[in-house]
């Protein structure tokens, strides 16, 4: 599985990287030593709880993500195979299912039914490197082909459509590994033609397909870190910017689609407001309707009819996910949806009619359940849940919770206790999320519900920065990398202290990605305030992260250099937001993992900071994946690292393990 293996503290040589680097113990006094602390096995040492098993929590489920086919008759989904994922499919109904697919490596992810019925398509990559390539199933012969085989070459879906069953829209750098291009498919020789060169700026999928399964619009990033809305009249007329918006207007708008006439494109859009609005752009008069909003959160998710492209709703993450209705009639399907089950819900897949539809339910407290949901009667069925071990087990729910940073800017977040009633003098993790740009949301989340089952509480904060609360929210954290966006999680800390709830010389961090960064930085920036740190594939040196940015992150340049810095003209800067800068002041215990193979923030970025400590005599534990990239995709390496955090904060929090 790659899973690592201990070996002896050093510096390794080239070509002899250990999975695992031990570091080496600091004098007493500097930092605690694992030999000295003891660690609790019992289950009940932290209360009634009943330990839930890594295994039900990381390990894969046991049905996820299914999809109606498009007659409405079929279902298909992910599902173990060998202990793989990989793609099921049988009757909607009644009947056998089977596996269609045969992966035995990293498991399947991505996948779509073709509109011709016949065909299950999914996206590969190897070893976690993102170089994705299309696959096309067959589920009258079985065979399964491989429709992009070119190396170093990522490939995204577009668009498929109901009147071109037997065509699909990619987009891939093959060109020009710094531009994705959008190419037509042809599922049954899989013959590919350029469809649309990219026009400059326009990131993976970021292009617009219209009624008539043309690209006509595409969503483009400029030099001075702003967007603009490209549209063309047919294939191959030139592009016309239609729209701009700058800088600070970026991040919450985005295109949704074009209208069936091809008169109106939807947009979310935050130009004259401070939160994304879902409006109706036409295109002609260039004049805008807005069709939903709320004066504090972003519209987030709109669902269009999939034939009439009418607009039906909107999504506003709130505290928990809010619906705005605007069709009439799926009033009543809403309605009865809000009935159907406990939880927030998101229609996942419909059939070409729209008269079925596939929907999720996702609550903080169990696993997320998928219903099958007819329209013309209203009624729902359960298909499954993805995690069924996990009614075995008694869940805590998450809180919303909110509080004023250190300026004045509030932040919210939510807060899960662990079992058995106590609530004070609490040992905490903070678990700080990725992105930088996204958000915790309310529900199940398999890494909180373990925090909370091991006898912790667990403290999300959605620091500036996190998208979904205003553009102000989100432009507040410009320039703020290990400035204002790391007070937002010390002033965290400082609240989860100030009402009882923690104890303060029992206080983890916890994350990965921008939330490992930010475990770097928490031990770097504010050594004293943090008894142990965890940090999953996050960067320790602010240059070296923006100066290895994978090729076709192109686009995205302008605006990163603007949000983070610029390595070019400003590498003394960076450095001062560097975790690896202040290396030496290191006091607590560190956990770092990393995917050998990840091609956003690169191994070089774990291997600078642990060599330094390593240097330095710091202690810290460090586990390399050599066959994962951004994350642990496959369940055996995930089970590894959770085994080792899991231990790691047993050590220096107090609480429980499995054994």
């Amino acid at each position: 599985t790659g899973a690592p293996v201990p070996v002896s503290p050093g510096s390794p040589g080239p070509g002899d990287r250990p999975a695992v680097d031990t570091g080496q113990v600091v004098p007493a006094g500097t930092a605690k030593s694992p030999a000295a602390l003891s660690v609790r096995g019992d289950p009940m040492a932290t209360g009634p709880a009943r330990l839930i098993p890594r295994e039900v929590l990381f390990g894969n489920p046991a049905k996820s993500s299914p999809a109606l086919s498009p007659d409405g008759t079929r279902l298909a989904y992910l599902a173990p195979r060998n202990g793989v994922l990989n793609l099921w499919v049988g009757p909607l109904d009644v009947g056998k299912h089977r596996p269609v697919t045969r992966d035995e490596d990293r498991g399947i992810r991505q996948y779509l039914w073709a509109q011709d019925g016949r065909h299950l398509l999914y996206l590969q990559d190897s070893g976690g490197n993102e170089n994705w390539r299309l696959h096309a199933v067959d589920l009258v012969t079985g065979t399964d082909r491989d429709l992009t085989p070119f190396d170093d070459v990522q490939v995204q879906l577009v668009d498929t459509h109901r009147d071109f069953p037997g065509e699909v829209l990619i987009a891939m750098n093959r060109e020009d590994r710094r531009f994705h291009h959008v190419y037509r498919l042809q599922l049954d020789s899989g013959r590919l033609e350029l469809e649309a060169e990219n026009p400059g700026g326009v990131a993976g999928t970021g292009y617009l397909v219209d009624a008539g399964f043309q690209v006509r619009g595409a969503w483009a990033s400029t030099p001075d870190a702003g967007s603009e809305l490209l549209l063309r009249e047919t294939a191959g007329a030139p592009w016309q910017v239609v729209a701009r918006w700058d800088a600070d207007d970026g991040l919450g708008s985005r295109p949704v689609g074009f209208s069936r006439c091809g008169d109106y494109l939807y947009l979310l859009d935050s130009r004259r407001a401070d939160t994304a609005r879902l409006v109706k752009l036409h295109l002609s008069g260039h004049g805008l309707a807005v069709l939903a909003s709320d004066p504090h959160y972003d519209v987030v998710h709109v669902e269009l009819e999939p034939h009439t492209r009418q607009v039906q709703a909107a999504m506003v993450m709130r505290e928990r996910a809010h619906w705005q209705v605007l069709d009439e009639q799926v009033a009543r399907d809403f309605a009865a949806l809000a009935r159907l089950e406990p939880g927030d819900f998101r229609i996942v897949s419909r059939d070409r009619d729209d008269s079925a539809w596939l929907v999720a339910f996702a609550r903080d407290t169990g696993p997320v359940s998928y219903f099958s949901y007819r329209r013309q009667d209203g009624r729902g069925r359960l298909l499954f849940v993805d995690r069924p071990d996990l009614r075995d087990y008694q869940l805590c729910p998450m809180e919303p919770v909110a509080f004023p940073a250190r300026d004045g800017l509030t932040i919210h977040g939510y807060l899960t206790y662990p079992q058995g009633g106590n609530r004070s003098g609490l040992p905490l993790v903070l678990r700080v999320h990725g992105g930088p740009w996204s958000r915790d949301v309310w529900g199940f989340h398999p890494e909180v519900q373990w925090l909370a089952n091991r006898g912790y509480a667990c403290l999300q904060a959605n620091f500036r920065g996190s998208t979904g609360y205003g553009k102000a929210f989100v432009n507040a954290a410009d320039r703020e990398w290990g400035a204002k966006m790391h007070d937002d999680l010390v002033d965290a800390v400082g609240w989860a202290v100030e009402q009882g709830i923690a104890d303060p010389d029992r206080v983890a961090i916890f994350g990965a990605s921008y939330g490992g960064y930010a475990a770097l930085a928490g031990a770097t920036f504010t050594p004293d305030l943090f008894c142990c740190a965890v940090d999953v594939v996050g960067p320790s040196n602010l240059v070296t992260l923006l100066q290895t940015i994978p090729p076709y992150w192109a686009s995205m340049r302008s605006m990163l250099f603007k949000r983070v810095g610029n390595p070019e003209t400003e590498p003394e800067f960076l450095m001062s937001r560097s975790p690896l800068s202040r290396v030496e002041r290191i006091r607590a215990p560190m956990l770092i993992a990393q995917g050998a193979n990840d091609p956003r923030v690169k191994q070089a970025e774990s291997e600078q900071i642990t060599a330094a400590m390593r240097e330095k005599g710091i202690y810290h534990e460090y586990l390399l994946f050599p066959d994962e990239g951004h994350g642990f995709a496959k369940p055996g390496n995930r089970l590894v690292f959770y085994r080792a955090a899991e231990r790691f904060l047993a050590r220096y929090l107090g609480g429980s393990f499995e054994e």
